[in-house]
């Protein structure tokens, strides 16, 4: 019997619905840049754990900074940077299907919840995400209807 491991994430607290006000886009990138930090470095002891805590960060990263005025980009930047770093963690996390399988679930609604494509990345690479061709083929045929409904139903 697997003993599921736990770790008393810091980031959470940070990342709450509505956290950060407009003006807090430097606050937002510096404990953006600590959650990073603190999740690579549960990741190289425990993998699993830290491709958890990687997806529990981009959960929270759209309800956390969706006040912020982003139109420095310096917000948009400190994000795909953190993306570049995490998405590597989730995919050489070794996971059985059925924890994989609810990661994905969960990235997905992050991003059909994500207001202003701060996952886009997370799509770019769903495919690496998946972690085999068997996954990534049971998304494409799932998803393959909605996409025919999309090309022929545009509005």
């Amino acid at each position: 019997m697997k003993t599921e491991k736990t770790h008393k994430w810091i980031f959470p607290a940070r990342f709450r619905a509505n956290a950060y006000s407009w003006k807090a886009s430097r606050l937002a990138c510096q404990r953006l840049r600590e959650a990073v930090s603190e999740i690579k470095k549960v990741a190289k002891k425990e993998p699993e754990l830290g491709g958890e805590g990687a997806v529990r960060l981009m959960e929270k990263l759209w309800p956390a900074l969706e006040h912020i005025d982003t139109s420095s980009g310096a917000l948009g930047s400190a994000v795909n940077k953190a993306l570049d770093d995490l998405i590597p963690i989730i995919v050489k996390a070794p996971t059985d299907k059925k924890i994989r399988d609810k990661w994905l679930e969960r990235l997905w609604q992050a991003m059909a919840d994500d207001g202003v494509d701060y996952l886009s990345p997370v799509g770019d690479r769903w495919g690496e995400l998946c972690g085999s061709a068997d996954v990534a083929g049971k998304w494409a045929d799932d998803l393959v209807s909605t996409l025919r409904h999309c090309w022929t139903h545009p509005n």
